[in-house]
């Protein structure tokens, strides 16, 4: 991007003016600390799960799906 200097300028003053709406907007909406990144405090981050533990949900996830299926006749066999 080739932006002149006046480009520059009123993109800067822009993003100042995003910045106090954003402020403004948390303090009325009572916003927690994870979205205002100004309190210092960094935004907990998302748990990942290992591969080993999905395999260990999805089959017991597949076991439940069988015993339910076991447990109820087919219907489409009357």
């Amino acid at each position: 991007m080739n932006l002149s200097a006046s480009q520059l300028h009123r993109a800067a003053k822009l993003q100042e003016k995003i910045e106090v709406l954003q402020k403004d907007l948390a303090a009325l909406l009572g916003a927690s600390s994870s979205t205002s990144a100004s309190d210092g405090k960094p935004a907990k981050k998302k748990r990942t799960m290992s591969a080993a533990a999905r395999k260990k949900i999805a089959a017991a996830q597949r076991a439940r799906w069988a015993k339910q299926k076991a447990a109820t006749p087919d219907k489409k066999g009357k």
